[in-house]
């Protein structure tokens, strides 16, 4: 018996004459600290041993000599009972290692099971544990946690037993998990413990998992609750705490990987200022959002506040901070899911809507009020369409959806509010909405009603110049496929910027025989236009006659039909065949390569 190296004898588990297996370890030898074990070759009896232990040994240099006997000639009673009794053998089932037993030991302090009277406080308020909506969120058992062993940096005010029991995770689970089979960095503050606030090793934690996250391309699902930085971390050598790198590390994510934020309960301070770098912001009903908490108000002097006064939900979904609101986590985490959905490649089972349904859409009375959202749900794919800010820039709708399969997304003007007329928050809304599209690859389908952009003192006053031209903007940059449809009124400016700055700038550019079409609203041109011949008539009946006729002419002049002859839209089609259309468009249409950094406006 031979060594396969150089090393040093430990110990001899057999003695000269005893019996042995093929297989029983016979030796134990040490070299560069490593123990290594040598087994017997064959069944026999040991005859003599060459070395001691302490002995050095070189490499193939003879340990002892084996007299080979047939196994069967072997009875089990003559094996050295040492030799049977090797490590790593099969091991009882029932017994657990003691590293083992200490890890399981560990990690059961992280689970809800071992926090009862958390779990209960939190669900009598209605409420989800964070490891609840992870598991909610993501495919069954695909979650896999990263940094779960983390306890808050508090060693020099707390005993090791306190930080296990009482600041699993430091308050945040973090991970990847997959969403409709494909992997996703999934982060969720816990405010169960410490209020969900941040610390020192959570934000180590989200540093790891957005670098993940950037590398590798994935989305990131975020669960921001909680209260802001966390001032009770005393192991960390720092007066302000301002040298962090996770805010700029969680910005860098926009434009590259779908960012989606969700809140219940209440979410300030910095995990506001997470929240408020998302793509996407979900939110329940009883959420409160806001830049500082009520002790942060307080402390700047600007009054006594409980916490649900401040960015209530209400608020934060009328002025466009909140995308999608919703009744409860199950359903925030519902539209999660449906969200990252549209940024996961084309689905084969798209059911299309009744296509001779879109033809009743627009009344045949050009002045009566519809809803475009009956349009939109006409031309998605049936139960794909996700609408996004709808409380915000009411003037135009924006939804993502699917047509034969293929995510787009899709923004529409609304007669209800304004005539469709754009005002500073729907061009802001429709410009923002452009962006996320066009930085995630989704082509855009715009249905076009609106007799231009609002106009008046008071618009002026909220730099309504500005604001509307960011469609102009945002177009300019797209370097997705773009389709419009005229529903109805495309007039001026408006119908420009909802076309991508020109009729001739979309992929196509097609109407409903409903279109009509004018470089301003036909009341207002007519006006304008034939002021004096109006004026020469005393009002009452005889000048209203003639501008109805004159209103009639400039209705036939701008017609759909008679836009398509002059070649300044594409065709005119018949609503039913309009997904017919937009699936030609898309199937023609290409993604470009960015030609540079891309990015999505917070606003």
């Amino acid at each position: 018996m031979r060594s396969p190296l150089q090393a040093q004898v430990v110990q001899w588990l057999v003695q000269s004459g005893d019996a042995v297996a093929a297989g029983d370890v016979l030796v134990i030898v040490v070299a560069m600290k490593m123990e290594h074990e040598i087994r017997a070759p064959n069944a026999g009896r040991l005859d003599e041993l060459f070395f001691q232990p302490g002995e050095s040994v070189n490499e193939g240099e003879a340990l002892g000599t084996l007299q080979l006997i047939a196994t069967r000639d072997a009875a089990p009673s003559s094996v050295h009972a040492a030799s049977r009794a090797i490590p790593f053998a099969t091991p009882d089932p029932g017994a657990m290692r003691a590293d083992l037993q200490q890890l399981q030991t560990s990690l059961a302090f992280t689970q809800d099971a071992q926090r009862p009277e958390a779990v209960a406080k939190r669900h009598a308020l209605g409420l989800r544990m964070a490891r609840e909506n992870i598991a909610d969120l993501c495919d069954a058992g695909s979650f896999i946690e990263y940094g779960a062993l983390a306890v808050a940096a508090q060693s020099r005010r707390r005993s090791a037993d306190d930080l296990m029991r009482n600041t699993p995770a430091d308050g945040m689970v973090t991970g990847i998990g997959q969403i409709h089979g494909q992997r996703v960095v999934v982060m969720a503050y816990d405010a169960t413990v410490l209020a969900g606030t941040q610390g020192m090793r959570n934000h180590q934690k989200t540093d790891r998992m957005l670098g993940i996250a950037l590398q590798n391309n994935l989305p990131v699902v975020l669960f921001a609750e909680g209260g802001g930085g966390r001032p009770g971390d005393v192991d960390v050598a720092t007066v302000a705490g301002l040298n962090l790198t996770t805010f700029a590390a969680f910005a860098r994510l926009n434009g590259r990987v779908p960012v989606v934020g969700v809140v219940a309960g209440r979410c300030f301070a910095g995990n506001a200022a997470f929240l408020g770098c998302c793509d996407v912001v979900i939110a329940t009903k009883d959420s409160n959002i806001g830049m500082g908490g009520p002790a942060m108000v307080e402390g700047g002097g600007l009054g006594v506040f409980k916490p649900e006064q401040i960015g209530p939900s209400a608020v934060q979904h009328g002025n466009g901070v909140i995308d999608v609101l919703v009744d409860d986590e199950a359903q925030a985490v519902a539209a999660a899911r449906h969200y990252l959905s549209f940024f996961q490649g084309a689905q084969s089972d798209g059911q299309a809507p009744p296509a001779e349904a879109l033809r009743q859409v627009v009344p045949e009375n050009r002045l009566r009020v519809y809803d475009t959202r009956t349009a939109m749900q006409g031309i998605a794919d049936v139960g794909s369409l996700l609408m996004l800010r709808t409380g915000f820039g009411v003037g135009i709708h924006t939804a993502l959806c699917r047509i034969e399969g293929r995510p787009v997304g899709m923004l529409a003007n609304n007669p209800s509010h304004l005539g469709g007329a754009i005002d500073a928050d729907a061009a802001d809304k429709a410009a923002r909405f452009m962006q996320l599209c066009n930085a995630h690859g989704l082509p855009i389908v715009s249905l076009v009603d609106t007799p231009g952009f609002m106009v008046g003192p008071d618009m002026e006053e909220k730099a309504q110049v500005r604001h509307v031209s960011r469609m102009f903007i945002a177009a300019a940059h797209l370097r997705v496929p773009y389709l419009s449809v005229v529903l109805r009124k495309g007039y001026g400016l408006g119908a420009m910027a909802m076309t991508a700055g020109g009729f001739h700038e979309p992929l196509c550019n097609v109407a409903w025989p409903t279109g009509e079409f004018g470089a301003m609203g036909l009341e207002g041109a007519v006006r304008l236009g034939y002021r004096k011949e109006l004026e020469a008539l005393p009002e009452g009946s005889e000048r209203e006659a003639l501008f109805d006729q004159l209103l009639a002419q400039q209705y036939d002049n701008g017609s759909a039909l008679n836009m398509a002859t002059t070649l300044e839209i594409d065709a005119v089609i018949d609503p039913a065949d309009t997904r017919q259309w937009l699936v030609a468009g898309l199937q023609s249409g290409r993604v470009a390569p960015a030609a540079g950094p891309l990015s999505i406006d917070t606003w």
